[in-house]
């Protein structure tokens, strides 16, 4: 059954949101793109003066809105768990880096992964929080309690932010991280939330497409991706999104943010990165209308050989209600088609880049 975890926190001194905005999700809405940040973003070929555009046609609506709703609500797909989903729960000593493996994954739930790549530690996609919203009274709410509280993570490097959607920029979660001197990395424009936050500006590297940083030796990249951005009204598309590639002296990682299919693109990342020991690939809540913007499980495959992926690791489902199929769909398919080394842990589990999968999810074929 899902289980309602409430993060809630008081504001960082100095944002000016009171208790009541905050309830009303003043504060989770972030800031506005101004000042120096807007500037910068001036520069991206993506940005048109107003707007960040993907460099391909990319439909955003639903197209049959009365079918659409019409399955939302008469829908027989089993949309949330009908079980408990056993969540491990690791010591933070078991988390921290440097014990063996110069590549390990712990799945945090959707879209959110602690990753050691070559000895430094990076969290992508952090979402704590109770609800994928920016309030704590609606919303889709969590089908599992997070496997680690923000309190009991080891010392991070980095926090990878793929864009600014609830589901993968979460208000209370950047307030702990942010308490716990954290350095973000994201993509162009996104620091404007996490500055009205309280995130001092010297810890937020926004980056476009090609652009990089370094992380302890390992090389982050922000690469391409179709999507769309955007945390209230007349807010869309005025930051920017990424997927990002991770390379170090040993090992490397691709993590996809959310996408839709993006052929020359993806080919492309595979090709200037010579492939991807792990891939992290969005294979979730998805659906036919909105096809432009997200993957699912054939085309997150499809994605992963693209872009040279060895073993394919599907996140982007199994915590949140975000669309219309059965919420262990992506893994099912998934398990039913690749040809390819799959990686799909338990939620707080850690493994390595030749783990398979737990029999948890094997049991719901």
């Amino acid at each position: 059954m899902p289980v309602d975890v409430d993060l809630s926190e008081a504001p960082a001194q100095g944002t000016g949101v009171t208790s009541f905005g905050a309830a009303f999700g003043l504060a989770a809405l972030g800031g506005k793109v101004q000042g120096e940040r807007r500037e910068r973003i001036q520069d991206s070929p993506y940005f048109n003066g107003r707007r960040f555009e993907n460099p391909v046609t990319t439909p955003q609506g639903i197209s049959d809105a009365g079918g659409f709703a019409w399955e939302f609500f008469a829908g027989k797909q089993e949309r949330e768990p009908s079980v408990d989903i056993p969540i491990l729960k690791p010591e933070t000593g078991r988390l921290v880096p440097g014990q063996g493996e110069d590549l390990r994954v712990t799945w945090l739930g959707h879209s959110s992964v602690l990753l050691e790549v070559d000895g430094a530690l990076f969290l992508t996609d952090p979402v704590f929080g109770p609800r994928a919203a920016p309030v704590r009274w609606a919303g889709p709410k969590r089908f599992h309690a997070a496997p680690v509280p923000v309190e009991k993570l080891p010392p991070l490097d980095a926090v990878i932010i793929s864009h600014d959607h609830y589901d993968h920029l979460d208000y209370p979660t950047v307030q702990k991280l942010m308490r716990r001197g954290t350095r973000f990395i994201t993509a162009l424009g996104v620091g404007a939330h996490l500055e009205r936050w309280g995130v001092p500006a010297d810890r937020i590297t926004e980056l476009g497409w090609w652009q990089a940083t370094e992380v302890k030796g390992v090389e982050v990249t922000a690469t391409p991706s179709r999507h769309f951005a955007g945390r209230g009204p007349g807010a869309s598309m005025a930051t920017f999104w990424a997927s990002w590639a991770l390379r170090g002296p040993r090992s490397s990682v691709w993590f996809s943010g959310d996408t839709g299919p993006f052929d020359e693109a993806f080919l492309e990342i595979g090709e200037r990165f010579g492939g991807f020991d792990l891939t992290l690939i969005e294979s979730g809540a998805w659906n036919p209308r909105w096809s432009h913007v997200h993957l699912g499980p054939d085309n997150a495959l499809r994605v992963h050989e693209q872009v040279r992926g060895r073993t394919f690791m599907p996140v982007h489902w199994g915590t949140f209600k975000l669309a219309l199929h059965a919420w262990d769909e992506p893994i099912r398919r998934i398990l039913q088609v690749a040809e390819v080394p799959v990686l799909a842990p338990m939620m707080g589990q850690t493994v390595h880049r030749e783990s398979g999968v737990a029999d948890f999810w094997k049991g719901r074929l």
